[in-house]
């Protein structure tokens, strides 16, 4: 398939360059399997440069010592989770981890309320097992089997999703580094390499908590929001001129100073104080995270390319601020209203932004 094409290639197609690079710089002792070091592995995430060279941009915006605390992690016997609030790149800091550490990020099981564990083990193309019977070939390998055969790393997003006795399957697993099949009176041992990645976050619905035995089987690493104002306007420019370029939209369509008052506004309203530290403010319901400010940005440079001039102005931020902050109609609206009035209408330079907000309230 041509690359071109494609919208969102896996990390370790989209920074092949950067990996070979890395491959070919590392001197630093790599675990069995591995494709980097746990040197080279922190380098790829949190950026730097080679010596040759080549520039290795940062995929992850925050503390180094967090990541290199999740690397050690996987270089043991002990499994990862990443835990933070949604948006606080903690599925795109395990796509990239797996990409560094194996060469393949695509070993993925989504978690949701309705999983089955076979998802997590395996399943049977039925035709073979009819006309058949029990047999390798009719066994269908899961992404954490696949994981295990090939000393590779599997991800299983939104742990907390999934059914706390399906959760459960995995406490055999990890422990034990083995997958029984009793069906075929045999089992997968994993190979040196495998090891697996999670995320979770404990603010959304329908959380089922994870056993006290399945939980000493993880390293638990939390994923903060950002600590910093120009660390988060930092963060959502690199993400939107990524994605800017995947959908072709012109990187100068989104000046910085639309987006630091973006961001000004979901730090404010996420904290419940003014950026000085002078006004107390009541918070929505929504998160606010960067992901969100990068959604909207997206949104507003996709109005301003093809009904404006190109340029992002207050009027195309505000098409989704009020969709971003307003997700309870009753008790959001009227914080989203007091905000405009009390901040907003008030803060120098603003006018035209509050003027194009109230129009969409």
């Amino acid at each position: 398939m041509n690359q071109e094409n494609i919208i969102r290639p896996p990390a370790e197609t989209a920074y092949a360059v950067e990996l070979e690079a890395l491959a070919a710089a590392d001197t630093h002792p790599r675990p069995a399997n591995w494709r980097l070091s746990p040197w080279a592995v922190v380098t790829y995430i949190m950026g730097g440069s080679l010596p040759e060279g080549t520039t290795i941009e940062p995929k992850y915006f925050g503390e180094r010592r967090l990541i290199e605390i999740a690397v050690a992690t996987l270089a043991t016997d002990r499994a990862l989770l990443l835990l933070g609030i949604p948006g606080t790149a903690k599925t795109w800091v395990a796509e990239h981890l797996a990409a560094a550490i194996s060469g393949d990020s695509t070993l993925l099981v989504q978690g949701s309320a309705g999983m089955s564990e076979d998802l997590l083990r395996y399943g049977w193309n039925y035709a073979r097992l009819l006309a058949d019977g029990p047999s390798a070939a009719a066994l269908v390998p899961s992404p954490v089997m696949h994981a295990m055969e090939h000393g590779k790393i599997a991800r299983v997003e939104e742990l907390t999703r999934i059914p706390s006795d399906v959760q459960d399957t995995l406490i055999t697993i990890l422990s034990e580094k083995m997958l029984p099949i009793p069906e075929l009176n045999t089992s997968v041992q994993a190979r040196h390499g495998f090891n697996l990645i999670a995320t979770a976050n404990d603010r959304d619905r329908g959380i089922n908590e994870l056993s006290s035995a399945l939980r000493r089987r993880f390293n638990t690493v939390v994923m903060p929001l950002p600590t910093g104002l120009e660390e988060e306007v930092a963060i959502v420019v690199n993400r939107v001129e990524k994605m800017g370029k995947t959908l072709q939209l012109p990187a100068a369509a989104a000046p910085i100073e639309e987006i630091r008052r973006l961001v000004t506004i979901f730090r404010e309203l996420r904290s419940g104080k003014t950026e000085d530290g002078r006004t107390k403010l009541k918070s929505p319901t929504a998160t606010l995270s960067a992901a969100e400010a990068i959604s909207v940005i997206t949104h507003g440079q996709s109005l301003a390319v093809h009904f404006g001039d190109g340029i992002i102005k207050a009027a195309d931020i505000a098409a989704g601020i009020a969709g971003a902050v307003i997700k309870d109609p009753a008790q959001d609206k009227i914080v989203w209203q007091e905000y405009l009035e009390t901040v907003v209408k008030e803060r120098d330079g603003w006018k035209d932004l509050y003027r194009a907000c109230k129009a969409r309230t």
